[in-house]
């Protein structure tokens, strides 16, 4: 096996492994950005709908209630606002989701499924609990799912939600006297839920990590090129050419000229010494003709 062979066996061998290690940590990190990209446009979301709620309840509700002081407007209701305006925003990317879940709502739009009812749940086990983060894979794709917890934490909410007695009578027609009462103050009666789809940062990332494999690659390539070029110059080439000369000097073919090398390397050494011995060599064979 020769010199430049072994050589390049070695450095196959070490870019596999550098391979290996940097696409493992590469695509680790990829996907982490990915999937912080994804929490981070999920909490943009529910900040969104949290500023709309806020708005509703101190701005609009007061004037629309000044107006129609007689009425139930459902506008004045901070779900109903945040929910209707991500609906307008829903239509142009319709791969995002938000609703505001309830066990018991009023309106039987916003009822928790049975994926949404266990985050409820969760909630409500443990009161602590303020954030959830899940992954659910859906028909479209994996999606990053965020939720809050919804408690009620104002008295002017039981005036429509304690008893159908005490809610606006036109709630009741609108929505029916079977739901959305019966609620309690702090407790939790359902969870602001977000969901995110992971398919495109997913494929950025996986974009991003073939482009690098493939640019370490070339990397690679054009290195092994430029140190074959040098191995077979600096060190191949005189060695094969010390070889020749010994084995020609071995032979008794005496006027091969001494070898010659610039350089003050290993090479300009060995050259050094070859040249000594060859002298050496030629002193003592005309020691001996003499």
């Amino acid at each position: 096996m020769g010199l430049r062979l072994k050589f390049n066996l070695v450095l196959l061998v070490s870019f596999a492994l550098g391979l290996v290690i940097a696409g493992f940590l590469s695509f680790r990190i990829l996907k982490d950005n990915a999937e912080d990209e994804v929490v981070e446009t999920a909490r943009l979301m529910m900040e969104n709908a949290l500023a709309i709620r806020a708005y509703t309840a101190a701005d609009v509700r007061p004037l629309l209630q000044e107006a129609h002081f007689d009425r139930f407007l459902p506008e004045t209701v901070p779900s109903y606002a945040a929910q209707t305006n991500f609906r307008r925003v829903q239509q142009q990317f319709p791969e995002f989701y938000y609703k505001e879940a309830a066990l018991n709502p009023t309106n039987l739009a916003d009822l928790a499924n049975e994926w949404e009812a266990d985050i409820i749940q969760r909630f409500r086990n443990d009161e602590g609990l303020t954030e959830q983060i899940a992954y659910r894979e859906t028909p479209s794709g994996p999606v990053m799912v965020m939720s809050r917890p919804l408690a009620v934490g104002d008295e002017s909410c039981l005036i429509c939600h304690s008893s159908v007695e005490a809610a606006p009578p036109e709630m009741v027609a609108m929505y029916g006297s079977a739901n959305g009462f019966g609620w309690r103050l702090n407790e939790i009666i359902g969870a602001q839920i977000v969901s995110v789809p992971l398919s495109l940062p997913m494929e950025r990332a996986r974009d991003t990590f073939f482009t690098f494999l493939i640019s370490l690659a070339v990397v690679f390539l054009i290195i092994t090129a430029l140190l074959n070029v040098v191995l077979h110059f600096v060190v191949v080439k005189p060695v094969v050419r010390i070889s020749h000369m010994a084995s020609q000097v071995s032979l008794g073919h005496m006027e091969e000229p001494e070898f010659v090398w610039k350089g003050r390397d290993e090479i300009g050494s060995l050259a050094s010494s070859f040249n000594r011995m060859r002298r050496s060599l030629e002193n003592a064979m005309k020691m001996l003709e003499d």
